[in-house]
């Protein structure tokens, strides 16, 4: 099996716009398909089975419809972003089954995908490198 070391960023982003809007659609209307749905891609993204990517589908039809460039990054931060966010999704799940308010949580999640998606900026891929500094091992 072949390692992923390089991800296309701008479909990265593009899957960060699509969990910025169910987030946003979640505060709304807090049903259980959306997070149900972010743990499921999060789970896949994380655990590099990003082709299966439910978000990852739509945004690799988006960016074709688009012709865009191909801008690849560094892999391992972005999926150890993946992880931060597969522990929220999994968070927000337990929180609307047990009925409990976790609009706290979708708003970090909301505010980070928002970052990633509209600014390019990877929170978790700081966090990471950080990591890296001190942890020279750590695989993420």
């Amino acid at each position: 099996m072949t390692q992923i070391t390089h991800i296309n960023e701008l479909r990265a982003r593009v899957i960060a716009f699509f969990v910025f809007l169910l987030g946003i659609t979640y505060l709304f209307i807090p049903t259980l398909v959306i997070p149900l749905l972010l743990l499921v891609d999060f789970v896949l993204r994380a655990f590099d089975l990003g082709k299966f990517s439910p978000l990852g589908y739509l945004a690799d039809g988006l960016l074709k419809l688009a012709n865009s460039p191909v801008k690849l990054v560094f892999y391992p931060p972005k999926r150890f972003a993946a992880r931060i966010g597969l522990v929220f999704s999994l968070v927000i799940l337990i929180l609307n089954v047990t009925q409990l308010n976790g609009q706290v949580i979708v708003g970090i999640l909301v505010l980070f995908a928002g970052l990633e998606s509209l600014a390019g900026i990877c929170a978790g891929c700081y966090v990471y490198n950080w990591i890296v500094r001190f942890f020279p091992n750590f695989n993420g």
